[in-house]
């Protein structure tokens, strides 16, 4: 049987049955799934399992099919790659002009994190201004939209946005992403509030949902503070910076580092590229080798 996962806590899901339609409690069998990868976590919230019911209920899960796309970060404690969403056609991520301020590397990396989905931002709170480092991206050739969750501004204009396709909400804790899927959906999430004193979020979503309603298909994450790119092959952080894609270097293999042959320092210095966008490239990149065993830093893989 075949299972849509669309809740996740502590290695018990919610499990909706693509076969009889039903919705089941599902744990992992055994030790089926604990397989030897850098991944916190075997099943995630869109992930579609395979497994049988054993009771009117419940369900054992064996084996999760192959992902299409996914969020994923780095999970800093445990110093492992964790799977947030997967299976979504777009990763929406939300970000505010103020309260909290807009923070263009946190986008960045969220861009960076995000992996075979099409990219949606959306500047929440347009009521209390749009702060003008957005224009950047919408110049690159993301889609921008602008909403309010206060006054409902662009909320009828991102729905038709959303329909027909999953879309994965991913945002900085306090941006009002939960207030805005309540919107969206009708639903209660549990929402905050921003500290006056730091002018950041509190944490309020602490687990992925996968909600449905009528055409439209959401999962709801947990927002941060802080977010790190997952460790992959440094080659794929490009697909998250479009700009350098237009690059035509002397190498194909070329990593964009400033190299012998790389065309991006002149473009930087014309202003084809944006150098805070680029500083911004290298410093995931750092992060990412600074991952690595030390023996295989600096070397050719």
């Amino acid at each position: 049987m075949r299972f849509q996962i669309r809740r996740a806590i502590n290695n018990i899901y919610t499990a909706f049955s693509l076969d009889d339609g039903k919705i089941y409690t599902a744990r992992i069998k055994g030790k089926v799934m604990k397989k030897d990868e850098v991944e916190y976590n075997p099943v995630a919230v869109g992930d579609i399992a395979i497994g049988e019911p054993y009771s009117e209920s419940e369900a054992l899960v064996t084996s999760i099919e192959p992902r299409k796309s996914s969020f994923a970060r780095w999970n800093v404690k445990k110093e492992m790659n964790q799977i947030i969403a997967s299976n979504q056609d777009q990763t929406a991520i939300v970000v505010s002009s103020s309260s909290p301020p807009f923070r263009p590397r946190f986008l960045d990396r969220a861009i960076a994190c995000s992996s075979g989905a099409d990219i949606l931002i959306i500047m929440n709170k347009a009521d209390l201004g749009r702060d003008e480092g957005i224009e950047l991206y919408q110049k690159i050739g993301f889609k921008v939209v602008f909403v309010s969750s206060e006054t409902g501004e662009g909320v009828d204009d991102l729905k038709e946005l959303l329909r027909g396709r999953i879309t994965a909400f991913v945002g900085q804790s306090g941006v009002g992403k939960s207030t805005l899927i309540n919107s969206l959906m009708g639903t209660e999430q549990r929402t905050g509030y921003v500290s006056e004193k730091y002018n950041r979020g509190r944490h309020t979503t602490n687990h992925s949902l996968y909600i449905e309603k009528g055409d439209i298909a959401v999962i709801d994450t947990p927002g941060v503070r802080e977010i790190e790119v997952p460790f992959e092959e440094e080659i794929f952080v490009q697909d998250a910076f479009l700009e350098l894609n237009r690059a035509t270097c002397l190498f194909s293999s070329c990593l964009h580092k400033g190299e012998d042959g790389c065309a991006i320092p002149e473009m930087v210095a014309n202003g084809e590229v944006s150098e805070a966008r680029y500083e911004s490239y290298l410093r995931i990149l750092q992060a990412l080798e600074e991952r690595k065993p030390f023996y295989l830093r600096n070397k050719k893989r």
